[in-house]
């Protein structure tokens, strides 16, 4: 019979097992499996749950977004309700992505399955996600492949319970994650256990493959529990164990209600991290960002902003309250609002001021230029220094096509210009209040396009008088 080795002779092969798993994993790749089949019943929406929006973004793109710390060399994301337009959504944000459909909603452990083949002689590390849990930090999930690269064959991602309630138990033994146990198979033992699992796994796509191929689902539901593949691992030997991060990032998105908890919590996350680098926000609480939204420090925003996707801010601009803002970029020093509209393809440089009731489309303008009210600025290019009157408005569109409209550097447009595009309008050139402008405008021109004034004496009178008759003869 062969004797067993020593204590301290089984903690050295431990170590030396250990170490060498950690030069093995420490420069794998790393692929995301993010399941997002679910139908969301509970939503009550023909939309697919993880295409409902949370910061101007869907709930599938926020999994996709703290995948990428990892640097992910692949994605993967299983679809089934609503397929066509998960797929196209994950195309969308990144056209490498590679989505699969699960025919049949059988369980995390099958959902995970249909994703295998896709990794099939990947040499790395696999990552399993949720498109409806949408906070899971970059950090959390960098925390995850380290314990991988520690020596550890199976990592799950487990958090602090408030209230445990229905949330499956993680049964550590040290740093050994022994088991998970589903709450409604948990003993009063284990139920008094308050780390909980999240779901989230990370193991190489190899054992993974290995572990969910061998899930079998002999249970009542007759589902392929994804989290099975802890026992199945420890059973082969396998090293588990699990990460803890904050409840907060497990936040799972199931109901409307849930949707708008989620989108709160969003919110005060932005706000507080817009404040500690540098931002004024006058009334945070109604100000709202989106999830890709940068705005530079000495910035001060009024109450009332939205911000939609593609919007960057740079430092010392002020955007005043009520704005909303969609696809633009606010260089330094610039002043938006209040109750202006940037929408996509909007280009404020520096010291631009947009004032109340302007909206700006798919037009640069350029330093020092003024727009400051009751106008609209669309497919258009306006000069530094400029000065755009109160109710001009570039006529951009044609009923089928749109014509772009160039403004000179230190133009004058006085008040109620019409530019009909395409036109363009000369550097330091005029147009008179009223205009209605069809043709260019050369530089330094001033350029007139009114009807003649015709007065005619007492009209005015005498037909007032006779619409009150009018209208008093309709009344009786």
């Amino acid at each position: 019979m062969r004797p067993r080795a020593a204590p301290a002779l089984r903690r050295v092969r431990h170590q030396i097992k250990g170490a060498e798993r950690k030069l093995k994993t420490q420069h794998m790749p790393t692929a995301l499996i993010i399941l997002a089949a679910g139908q969301g019943t509970r939503m009550l929406s023909d939309t697919p749950k993880v295409l409902h929006r949370l910061a101007g973004a869907p709930l599938l793109v926020h999994a996709m977004e703290a995948g990428r710390a990892l640097e992910a060399a692949r994605t993967v994301v299983v679809a089934g309700h609503g397929g066509a337009a998960v797929a196209d959504a994950a195309r969308a944000h990144d056209p490498e992505a590679i989505t699969v459909t699960q025919e049949e909603q059988l369980g995390t452990g099958h959902a995970v399955a249909q994703a295998m083949p896709t990794l099939s002689g990947f040499a790395g590390d696999a990552v399993v996600l949720f498109g409806d849990t949408p906070f899971i930090r970059p950090e959390t999930l960098a925390a995850m492949r380290e314990a991988r690269q520690a020596g550890h064959d199976v990592v799950v991602l487990g958090f602090e319970a408030a209230e445990p309630g229905r949330y499956g138990r993680l049964v550590m033994d040290g740093d050994r994650l022994a088991h998970i146990v589903e709450a409604k198979d948990a003993t009063d033992e284990e139920r008094a256990i308050k780390f909980c699992n999240s779901g989230v796994i990370c193991a190489s796509a190899e054992t993974l493959s290995t572990l969910v191929g061998a899930i079998g689902n002999d249970n009542a539901a007759g589902e392929y529990y994804l989290t099975d593949i802890v026992g199945l691992a420890n059973a082969r030997g396998l090293s588990c164990t699990a990460i803890r991060c904050d409840e907060a990032e497990t936040l799972g998105v199931n109901t409307r209600a849930d949707l708008a908890r989620a989108e709160a919590v969003f919110q005060d996350r932005a706000r507080t991290e817009a404040m500690a680098g540098g931002v004024t926000l006058t009334a945070p609480e109604t100000v709202f960002f989106a999830h890709d939204t940068v705005i530079g420090r000495d910035t001060v925003i009024g109450p009332n902003v939205i911000f939609g996707p593609g919007v960057t801010v740079e430092s010392g601009a002020e955007i005043r309250g009520f704005c909303h803002l969609e696809g633009c970029h606010v260089s330094h020093g610039a002043t938006v609002g209040p109750f202006a509209r940037l929408r996509p393809g909007a280009e404020l440089a520096n010291d631009v001021h947009v004032g109340n009731f302007v909206e700006v489309k798919n037009a640069v303008i350029d330093d020092g230029a003024k727009v400051n009210h009751l106008t609209y600025i669309g497919d258009a290019h306006v000069g530094a220094r400029s000065n755009i009157g109160a109710g001009t408005i570039t006529c951009n569109y044609d009923g089928v096509m749109k014509h772009r409209t160039e403004i000179g550097a230190d133009a004058f447009i006085g008040s109620s210009t019409m530019l009909v595009a395409p036109v363009n309008i000369g550097a330091r050139a005029m147009t008179g209040s009223g205009s209605v402008i069809t043709e260019d405008v050369p530089d330094g021109a001033l350029a007139i396009a009114r009807g003649k004034q015709s007065n005619k004496p007492g009209l005015g009178i005498r037909l007032i008088e006779r619409l009150r008759a009018i209208k008093a003869r309709k009344t009786n």
